[in-house]
């Protein structure tokens, strides 16, 4: 399964969590989280390197046993501007609703082609919910994939939170 961001930072882990649907890569710089990302199931775990990576986990434990938690843990993902306004904007998006990537576009004054890639470009997954926007007449894309893995991940996350879709 590929990775969620796109450049893979040479820091290892800082913590290697199994979820139902893919084991989570959780990157912290001791401040903040500034990376989650899908890895294989086939990936080991490793217990978190420090107290705010020991957070996330408990954080994404919570959201796995009731989606409308809501994280606190610090976040600071890196990224351009625009993404960054993308990204703002997805966490205002409540479990179990989604948007659009027009609808999101038309609310930044963008297009959705450059949403979806910013969606795509998320370095801390769930904690942005990048998984709650879709296509008008489909569930879309995620991960910057149109099939296999990455949708099937999407499609538990959105019935995990009770999403009609």
């Amino acid at each position: 399964m590929k990775r969620l961001a796109h450049n893979t930072p040479t820091e290892p882990w800082s913590a290697k969590w199994r979820a139902p649907f893919a084991v989570l890569g959780i990157r912290s710089n001791g401040h903040h989280i500034t990376d989650i990302a899908f890895l294989p199931l086939k990936e080991k775990e490793a217990a978190p390197a420090d107290a705010l990576s020991e957070q996330a986990v408990r954080e994404l434990n919570c959201y796995l046993n009731d989606p409308q938690f809501s994280f606190t843990v610090p976040i600071l993902p890196h990224g351009t501007p625009f993404q960054q306004r993308v990204w703002k904007a997805l966490q205002t998006i409540p479990p179990g609703a989604t948007q659009t990537y027009g609808e999101l576009a038309k609310a930044l004054k963008s297009a959705p082609r450059a949403v979806g890639g910013a969606c795509g470009a998320n370095p801390v997954v769930l904690m942005i919910p990048c998984h709650r926007v879709v296509a008008q007449h489909s569930l879309g894309g995620f991960m910057h994939a149109g099939d296999g893995e990455p949708l099937f991940i999407k499609r538990w996350l959105l019935k995990h939170e009770n999403a009609i879709v």
